[in-house]
């Protein structure tokens, strides 16, 4: 096996372990209420954009192998480092999923009897979800073996966060006050002691 299929194998591998880390909780979720929402065509775009380059254009790839003139040539340590990141992704995940429990969403989302969740990973990180997918972006460009694709999902993904964090940390302040305002004081947004 040559690491370009090793690499678009992990992403598939990736893919899997994300749905099924996501699939109960998503199930649960449809069983609360929604409250109130920042649901809208916006929020749809960003959503699109994200899924394209995280989903969509890597998939087309790893399936029909185009666009064939951006194909690369991975090295075994750059998927050796995707796979390193591969794994923080999944582990982020998880720990995220199990930590928000009932109060989990896909979106903008504040659901009846809401409640701040400031334990788990959320007690170090206030958005470990987008940590996650960061880190899921990052493998995706080290495993897919191709420019355009592999790249996608850091450019898919940085422009669903860059439009959402602001909309979505002054939901959550509208919604929890002051004890918002602390919890955000003592974290970081994604990365422990940095940012």
């Amino acid at each position: 096996m040559n690491p370009a299929l090793a690499g678009s194998i992990a992403w598939v591998l990736m893919v899997v372990g994300w749905y099924v880390i996501r699939y109960p909780y998503e199930r649960r979720a449809k069983r609360r209420r929604v409250a109130r929402t920042r649901r809208g065509p916006a929020e749809s775009l960003r959503m699109a954009i994200s899924l394209t380059g995280l989903g969509i254009l890597p998939a087309i790839f790893v399936v029909t192998g185009w666009p064939e003139f951006a194909r690369a040539d991975p090295s075994w340590w750059r998927i050796a480092l995707g796979l390193a990141a591969m794994a923080l992704a999944l582990v982020l995940f998880r720990k995220t999923h199990k930590a928000l429990g009932k109060m989990w969403s896909v979106s903008l989302d504040i659901r009846e009897s809401h409640e701040l969740v400031t334990s788990g990973i959320y007690g170090r990180l206030r958005h470990p979800m987008y940590s996650a997918f960061w880190a899921m972006a990052l493998a995706q460009a080290l495993l897919v073996p191709n420019w355009i694709a592999g790249l996608a999902g850091l450019i898919g993904f940085g422009i669903l966060f860059a439009a959402r964090i602001g909309p979505e940390e002054r939901m959550m302040e509208e919604t929890f006050g002051d004890a918002y305002r602390a919890y955000r004081a003592r974290t970081a947004r994604i990365i422990p002691g940095i940012f």
